[in-house]
């Protein structure tokens, strides 16, 4: 677990892709959101942690919806039927679309179920005490999401920006131009201190990947 201020976020890894699945919750509540469940077990762990922890999940939340990031959401939604699925919109039909959401390629049809509510840039989410801002950093997929929690300085961009990378744009409905307009735009404009929560792989900051991240260079 990593606390940031007010916040706490706990990262579960999925062993097939190494997708990172995140709970998250403020420090003195008991509300939590889950973000981007994949493949079991992760999924499991964090319906697990949620009920061992003494938490209420309030929302199960997709930056994007390819299958390494929904995968799990079946099963958190047996787990955890009070949690609503909260998607990107624009990629809704991704939800159900194992083309679409690039798990029939692999042999795997993963589906999701209907979003209940879908999120768009420039809304405010809360989180108990905690303001969030929706962000625009599509480019990767259609219409992908990022979280940023100024409070806490702390962002979570799916596989929009990696340490040391930035997310593929060359799936159907990518582009690589969007994608790095919206990382220079969204992301590099917060302050250099905000942690980053990437969909794979470590934690970094604005400010290491403005100095050293050779693809934005």
């Amino acid at each position: 677990m990593n606390t940031h201020g007010p916040l706490n976020i706990s990262v579960f890894v999925d062993p097939l892709f190494q997708a990172n699945g995140l709970l998250l919750w403020p420090v003195d509540g008991t509300d939590c959101w889950i973000i981007d469940p994949s493949f079991p077990p992760q999924a499991d762990n964090l319906a697990d942690a949620v009920v061992d922890g003494g938490l209420v999940a309030r929302a199960m939340l997709l930056t994007h919806c390819h299958a390494d990031h929904l995968a799990g959401a079946c099963v958190i939604r047996d787990k955890l039927p009070e949690a609503p699925l909260w998607a990107p919109r624009g990629e809704e039909h991704m939800l159900a679309d194992a083309g679409a959401n690039l798990s029939a390629p692999f042999g795997c049809a993963v589906t999701a179920p209907p979003a209940d509510r879908l999120l768009s840039p420039g809304e405010t989410l809360h989180l108990g005490e905690l303001t969030w801002q929706v962000l625009d950093v599509s480019g990767h997929s259609p219409a992908g999401l990022a979280f940023y929690c100024p409070a806490a300085g702390v962002v979570v961009c799916g596989d929009a920006l990696f340490a040391g990378s930035i997310g593929r744009y060359d799936f159907p409905g990518s582009s690589g131009q969007r994608l790095l307009k919206n990382i220079r735009e969204q992301l590099l404009t917060l302050p250099e201190d905000t942690v980053v929560y990437s969909g794979h792989g470590p934690t970094t900051t604005i400010g290491r990947e403005l100095r050293s991240n050779p693809f934005l260079s």
